[in-house]
C-alpha cells in the first residue's frame, strides 16, 4: 500500500463551515471560511443560537485512498460529506476537487460532475422499485444519455462485479438487504466515478451481513483503486477499512491518522475511548513496527507491509526467525522479529 502522503492530492476539504440558522453568511466575510478564531467563532455561533453542524474542517483526501470519516450522531460527519458533493451547501470555506473549487462552479456543471466523476451511496438503499435491478443499475447511465444497449451492457458488467448475476431481472422486493445494498453499490459504479461518496452504506445491515459487504467492499477497491470517502459510526468499521480516519465531535475534526496512530496516540480522551478496547493485533501492521534489513539474519518467510500482527505471528511457526516484509512491488523493505512484536503488543496506553 502505497503512504498517503505519497500520492497526489484528489479533494481537499477546506476550513468548511455548515452553519444553521438565519443570515448564517454573516459570520463570515465573503464565504472564506479560514478565520483568526475559529474556536471563538464557533461559540459566538452557538450563543447566538445557530448550530455549527460543521466547524473549519479541513483535511485532503488522495487518490486512491479509503478515507473515513467517524464520530457519533449529531458529529457532523454526514454533513460534511454532503458538504463535498453540494448536496448540502456550505456556509463556508472551499471544496476543491482536482484544483477546482466546486464551490464556485455553476449549478449546470456541479451537476455534470455529480453525474460522470462522483458515485454516491447512502444507508438508504433509494432503489426504484418499480424497475429491476438491471434497470435500476442502468438509470444513472441513462440520466447521461448513453443508448440503451451499451448501458445495458454497462449495468450488467456491474452486476456481475457485485456478485448478482443471475438477479438482474428480480426487483428489489424480491432481494435481502444485502443484496439490495448491492445494486446500490453497482449503480453508483456504473458511472465510473472518480470520487465515491458512501454514508453509513452498511449500518442498517445484520452483522453477518454487514461483515460480508466489507468483504465486498474490500475485494472491490482492490480492484477498482477509487478515490473513496466513507462514512461511519462503528470505529470497528473504521478500523478495518481506512487508510485514514478523520475523528469528529461537535462538527469538528479532533483527529486525522492512519488507525494505528489512531489507536496508539489517541489525541484526546474522546478519540482513546474510542480505541480503548481495540485488540492491537488487529489493528498494527508490519510496516508498523518494521526495522532495518538486515541481511545476516535467519529469514523465516515473506510477507506483505500492510499485514496485521495477527496475521504476521503465525508465519513464524516453529522457527523464530524474521519476517521479511515487502511492499506493492514485492520488494523487500524491512524485517520483523518476534521480539518486535511483543514490545508493540507490551506497549500499554495507562
Amino acid at each position: 500500500m502505497t503512504e498517503a502522503s505519497e500520492r497526489d492530492v484528489k479533494l481537499t476539504c477546506r476550513h468548511v463551515w455548515k452553519v444553521y440558522g438565519p443570515e448564517a453568511d454573516n459570520f463570515f466575510t465573503n464565504g472564506q471560511g479560514d478565520v483568526p478564531d475559529p474556536d471563538g467563532l464557533v461559540e459566538r455561533v452557538r450563543e447566538s443560537g445557530h448550530i455549527g453542524a460543521a466547524c473549519n474542517v479541513s483535511f485532503d483526501v488522495h487518490v486512491g485512498e479509503i478515507f473515513v470519516i467517524m464520530g457519533l450522531s449529531g458529529s457532523g460527519k454526514s454533513t460534511i460529506v454532503r458538504c463535498l458533493s453540494r448536496l448540502v451547501e456550505p456556509t463556508a470555506g472551499e471544496v476543491i476537487l482536482d484544483g477546482e473549487d466546486l464551490l464556485q462552479v455553476s449549478k449546470e456543471k456541479l451537476i455534470d460532475i455529480r453525474r460522470h466523476r462522483m458515485g454516491m451511496v447512502f444507508q438508504n438503499f433509494g432503489l426504484l422499485p418499480h424497475l429491476s435491478v438491471l434497470e435500476n443499475v442502468a438509470f444513472p447511465l441513462q440520466v447521461q444519455g448513453i443508448d440503451k444497449p451499451n448501458r445495458l451492457a454497462r449495468a450488467m458488467e456491474m452486476i456481475e462485479l457485485v456478485g448478482l448475476a443471475g438477479r438482474e431481472t428480480s426487483y428489489p422486493r424480491q432481494l435481502s438487504g444485502g443484496q439490495q445494498q448491492r445494486v446500490g453499490i453497482a449503480r453508483s459504479l456504473a458511472v465510473e466515478p472518480e470520487l465515491w461518496f458512501l454514508d453509513e452504506p452498511f449500518s442498517a445491515l445484520d452483522p453477518l451481513i454487514r461483515r460480508q459487504m466489507q468483504d465486498e467492499f474490500l475485494r472491490l477497491q482492490q480492484l477498482l483503486h477509487k478515490t473513496i470517502v466513507f462514512i461511519t459510526h462503528d470505529f470497528l468499521e473504521a478500523l478495518r477499512l481506512a487508510d485514514r480516519i478523520a475523528i469528529m465531535k461537535d462538527g469538528k475534526i479532533v483527529q486525522i491518522g492512519t488507525p494505528a496512530e489512531v489507536v496508539m496516540q489517541p489525541a484526546d480522551d474522546y478519540v482513546e475511548e474510542f480505541t480503548q478496547d481495540v485488540p492491537r493485533v488487529k489493528v498494527l501492521t508490519a510496516g508498523d513496527i518494521m526495522k532495518p534489513v538486515d541481511a545476516s539474519v535467519d529469514v523465516v518467510a515473506a510477507v506483505p507491509v500492510n499485514m496485521t500482527l495477527e496475521g504476521l505471528m503465525p508465519r513464524f511457526g516453529e522457527r523464530l526467525g524474521v519476517l521479511n516484509i515487502e511492499n506493492d512491488s514485492g520488494n523487500v523493505i524491512g524485517q520483523v522479529t518476534p521480539q518486535g512484536i511483543l514490545a508493540a503488543l507490551a506497549t500499554e496506553k495507562d
